[in-house]
């Protein structure tokens, strides 16, 4: 109801084109949509499954909505550092489009946000991501991981991501073996992130674990 009547006062413009109305219009959507192309969410090799062979983790596919510059950029920068909770939806429509049909057993599983970035914020911007698909989808979400640690990962290198992000999770739900469980994320950096919360999810026995993206880290911004 607030974000509503927000719009009624201070309406949106799309951040692609500046048009009144939306942060992102049907044209601009299907144009971001349209550029994504099947690589490696690691390493950007060409590869129709969203991870290649040299970069093999506990999760078998992957998809990224394409990186983080431009319009993507601004919608995610919207929702983690300027409040603008409607940004959530726009993102999960982009996600929406990106992923193929999900096998009816699909369960979202959000990455679970630093506690003090969600007092912050006030709400959990993954959440609000994953919430929103699982809508649009149809399928169960569940906060089946948590953070064990509070060590914040941005302006860290590779190699410090992968040991604090080695540290950071567990999975603490039950798990079913026999569903597909899709971590979702803002954005992948150094993939530490997400091969983490896979791995958390498949030592407690997942067996088919996916990851989608909204964008990936360029690599020439990557540390």
């Amino acid at each position: 109801m607030i974000n509503k009547l927000l719009q009624i006062i201070a309406p949106h413009h799309c951040y692609g084109c500046r048009k009144t109305g939306t942060l992102l219009c049907d044209n601009c959507k299907y144009d971001i949509v349209e550029e994504s192309f099947d690589a490696c969410i690691v390493c950007l090799s060409p590869t129709p499954i969203g991870i290649c062979a040299g970069c093999r983790t506990s999760y078998v596919r992957a998809w990224f909505v394409g990186e983080r510059t431009e319009v993507l950029r601004q919608l995610i920068d919207a929702l983690k550092f300027k409040r603008v909770r409607s940004s959530a939806e726009a993102l999960a429509g982009l996600v929406d489009l990106r992923l193929p049909v999900l096998p009816s057993n699909t369960v979202i599983v959000p990455v679970p946000t630093l506690a003090r970035h969600v007092r912050q914020r006030g709400y959990d911007h993954c959440f609000l991501i994953a919430r929103h698909l699982a809508k649009r989808r149809g399928v169960p979400l569940a906060r089946l991981v948590k953070r064990q640690t509070s060590t914040v990962q941005r302006g860290m290198t590779k190699k410090h991501r992968m040991i604090q992000a080695g540290e950071s999770f567990v999975c603490s739900g039950p798990i079913d073996p026999d569903a597909t469980y899709l971590v979702l994320d803002d954005v992948v950096t150094t993939n530490a992130t997400v091969r983490y919360v896979a791995e958390s999810l498949a030592q407690a026995g997942a067996r088919n674990i996916w990851v989608v993206a909204v964008a990936r880290q360029p690599l020439e911004k990557q540390r």
